[in-house]
């Protein structure tokens, strides 16, 4: 029997145009967290993010080039980026939307929870979701 090591993601990569700029969208916008805000030198910084919650963590990145400057705001080609999960959508969903986040469609009650489509300052979609107990997509 062998043994199986335990791991986890600790944090996804997030770019952006200007870290002050996210540091204020993400902790005042969204609720977010400020973690760590450490200068590395040459005007680079670890910059981590979390939601109130937990989990997973954002280390935003200012875009560095011309190739990195066009991923921002479209980080994975138009399809829903990351999966905010809540244990109450109507209040999260209320909250954001008195934050000014633009929801691009209507909260829908799916089998698996509620979940309603946003666009972040960037233009990088997310979705807002509450699941289902054991109903999750993929789950089965």
């Amino acid at each position: 029997m062998s043994a199986r090591s335990r791991q986890t993601i600790g944090a996804v990569t997030f770019l952006v145009s200007d870290y002050d700029e996210a540091i204020a969208y993400f902790t005042e916008s969204l609720g977010f967290a400020l973690i760590e805000d450490t200068p590395l030198g040459g005007g680079k910084r670890w910059v981590l993010v979390a939601p109130p919650g937990g989990g997973v963590r954002l280390l935003l990145a200012e875009a560095g080039d011309e190739r990195q400057a066009a991923r921002v705001g479209d980080q994975t080609g138009g399809r829903v980026f990351l999966f905010l999960h809540t244990d109450d959508f109507q209040r999260d969903h209320a909250r954001l939307q008195g934050q000014g986040v633009r929801f691009l469609e209507a909260p829908r009650d799916e089998p698996y929870g509620w979940v309603a489509v946003f666009e972040d300052r960037w233009g990088n979609r997310w979705d807002l979701l509450q699941l289902k107990q054991n109903n999750a997509p993929g789950s089965g």
